[in-house]
């Protein structure tokens, strides 16, 4: 089977990435993260039949273009039934949960749960690769931003019970910023997880 292609355009003034996963053969497609500037959005999925609009979470940055897109594309959106972002309802045509496959073409893409930075936080793995999309989980430097200390305990069980299950060589691609090699900072990850940081919230990074 070939592999499944990976798209990826910044939009917005948060320079927040946008993705398409293509399958090669039915060159069918999914956009994730639809979050602002439609008209590139559309130009990511040229030469390609789009089945799906899937979130990584529901924040403003992420979902910009959402509105615009689907009338667009007129295709299923798929997201995690949350609790959603303050101020965002929406109703989806598929909920996704974690353990979930979606299709694309020839391949399946898995949800992984991985909630702390959002409720709603999922990401996209295909089947038999090493690249995860992560949306706002997992950033080079640090994990997602939290907004009350219980949720930066939600994100170092997700550390532990999820992310760090992941082998070496997978190769995430997060919200923002660049694509990183999850082995090149296990050790960080683990230092970070040794350490008691009490009752913090807010931005994080690995070496506090």
């Amino acid at each position: 089977m070939t592999t499944i292609e990976l798209r990826t355009r910044q939009v917005g003034p948060y320079s927040m990435n946008a993705y398409a996963l293509v399958c090669p053969t039915s060159k069918q497609s999914v956009l994730i993260d639809p979050g602002d500037e439609p008209d590139k959005l559309e130009h990511m999925l040229e030469g390609t039949t789009p089945v799906a609009i899937v979130l990584t979470h529901t924040h403003f940055d992420h979902v910009g273009a959402l509105a615009e897109m689907k009338k667009r594309l007129n295709v299923p959106l798929m997201l995690h039934a949350g609790p959603h972002a303050v101020g965002f309802e929406m109703t989806a045509d598929r909920w996704l949960e974690d353990g979930d496959l979606i299709q694309v073409g020839e391949h399946s893409i898995r949800i992984y749960h991985t909630s702390g930075h959002t409720a709603d936080q999922i990401c996209f793995a295909p089947e038999n690769d090493s690249r995860i999309i992560v949306g706002d989980t997992i950033f080079g430097g640090g994990p997602g931003k939290t907004w009350s200390a219980e949720d930066f305990q939600t994100t170092l069980r997700t550390l532990r019970e999820v992310i760090l299950r992941w082998s070496d060589e997978t190769v995430c691609y997060p919200g923002h910023g660049a694509s990183f090699r999850l082995g090149d900072h296990r050790a960080e990850i683990d230092a970070f997880l040794r350490k008691d940081h009490g009752a913090f919230f807010g931005d994080a990074t690995w070496e506090m």
